[in-house]
């Protein structure tokens, strides 16, 4: 709201500037297109989960994904996991989703750097957000991870929620990362390189 009244202000300034009309065009023509972007950037679709089922697992957000390997989660399991990591680049709906239905057992903000968030170190090392959801028969952490632009990491829930699948978990702005920690055994059902879309795609069957 802020954003498009100082849009529309200095729209209204350059209109009434007609000494240089090239330039004036060239910065209302720039205003307008930066507003457009924003506008796109905040968009949050509606995303009805296709199919509610405890053992799918859906992608938490829009985007590609650009990791899967079995890796030591050190914050909260310390155990084996399988992590899926998803880049969102700043075309990307930045929202991020409940991949599963379950409590929130853990939640932690960490601050950090502002590494490219393809980067494989800013999965520990860039300001990130930890979420755990306990779904009963298994848990998973998801990794909100803030890239070299955004900064700004935005989170709906906390400890103790009860969430449902599909529920809008918080947000991420301009360019950033989700990695899902998943349970060893978990059938991956993307690979890498796929594109994803929150609540709609699959990425992964717990059996």
């Amino acid at each position: 709201m802020i954003t498009g009244f100082v849009f529309c202000v200095l729209a209204l300034l350059v209109g009434g500037n007609m000494r240089y009309p090239v330039l004036m065009t060239g910065i209302l023509t720039a205003c307008i297109v930066l507003y457009a972007l924003l506008l796109n950037f905040f968009r949050n679709p509606e995303r009805l989960i296709p199919t509610e089922n405890d053992s799918l697992i859906y992608a938490p957000a829009d985007g590609k994904v650009v990791a899967i390997e079995e890796t030591d989660e050190t914050e909260y399991f310390k155990d084996r996991r399988i992590q899926v990591s998803i880049f969102m680049s700043p075309l990307n709906v930045h929202v991020n989703r409940c991949p599963v239905p379950g409590t929130i057992a853990y939640q932690q903000y960490h601050p950090g750097k502002y590494l490219v968030a393809f980067h494989p170190k800013s999965s520990t090392e860039n300001e990130r957000n930890t979420v755990v959801i306990d779904q009963g028969r298994f848990a998973i952490l998801l990794r909100q991870i803030a890239g070299a632009v955004a900064r700004r990491i935005v989170c709906y829930t906390d400890a103790g929620d009860v969430v449902i699948q599909g529920q809008e978990m918080g947000f991420i702005k301009f360019g950033s990362r989700v990695d899902v920690f998943l349970p060893t055994g978990t059938q991956v059902i993307v690979r890498i390189g796929d594109k994803v879309l929150g609540n709609k795609t699959v990425i992964a069957e717990v059996s």
